[in-house]
């Protein structure tokens, strides 16, 4: 049954407890509730920023060009049934004034057939593939995948059927909880296959990859030098930020597309 508005606007009201309840999911039993009911069998993969990529291996042909967000165009285009939400929960719980409120997810799959009207609309892949283009040329980063949590709070079913492509900005849920999640349910968000992120000597250590940045903290400081740990989801924000081009960005090779493609599509019916 398609959630009403005002359990959506309950959500809303809620939203900034977010941390203090994703805490909570370290307690031993909680973690173990909270992941069979909310996260079971779940899998997403966060996209870089496609301008942030380099190419760290020959490609077939001068023309061939890595572009992750090629990912989110293949489901678009595969799917039967598309729908964007008319805001982004997140944004709008977090009262966000740095990206647009109204860029809200893509949703895909016949379960989409079942959410509340009021909250958004049905959509031709044209009009999906457009409003995922709009959500990039406004900053925002592509998570894509399987989170059971969207099923349950839109109110749809089968929720393995509902595909998502969040448009994430430092407000968004995933980004503020993810490093105080407990790690089994942490770890099935994760970076595009293939992704390396390394920082080079002409790093100066101004810092401001580390000025809340990493939605996961993943960057720390050493010895005067920002380091990249193994937290990191290869999201390319850092690489966008960094005022000395200093942080690179690379995928191991073309094949690293179809891999996560082949992943993903393991995970739904």
């Amino acid at each position: 049954m398609s959630r009403p508005v005002w359990f959506v606007n309950f959500l809303k009201y809620i939203y900034p407890t977010r941390r203090v309840l994703a805490k909570m999911t370290r307690i031993p039993l909680v973690g173990e509730i909270v992941d069979h009911i909310f996260f079971r069998g779940d899998e997403v993969f966060f996209l870089p920023l496609d301008q942030t990529i380099q190419v760290n291996a020959p490609l077939d042909s001068p023309e061939s060009v890595i572009i992750p967000s090629q990912i989110v165009e293949h489901y678009i285009n595969q799917a039967n049934h598309h729908w964007i939400m008319d805001f982004c929960i997140c944004r709008e719980g977090d009262d966000c004034q740095d990206y647009p409120q109204e860029l809200g997810c893509i949703f895909l799959g016949e379960p989409v057939l079942q959410i509340n009207s009021k909250l958004g609309k049905l959509v031709s892949k044209e009009q999906a593939l457009d409003h995922a283009r709009r959500c990039r040329d406004a900053g925002l980063v592509h998570s894509i995948g399987r989170n059971r949590l969207d099923s349950i709070w839109l109110g749809v079913r089968p929720g393995e059927e509902l595909m998502t492509i969040c448009n994430c900005c430092p407000c968004c849920c995933l980004w503020g909880v993810v490093p105080d999640l407990t790690p089994r349910i942490s770890q099935k968000f994760t970076r595009m296959p293939g992704v390396q992120v390394e920082v080079t000597e002409d790093c100066t250590g101004c810092k401001i990859c580390t000025d809340g940045t990493c939605f996961v903290d993943a960057i720390i400081m050493n010895n005067g030098r920002a380091e990249i740990t193994e937290e990191c989801r290869g999201c390319g924000r850092c690489v966008d930020i960094c005022p000395e081009d200093a942080i690179i960005l690379s995928i191991e090779g073309e094949e690293t597309l179809q891999e996560a493609i082949d992943q993903l599509s393991q995970v739904f019916n």
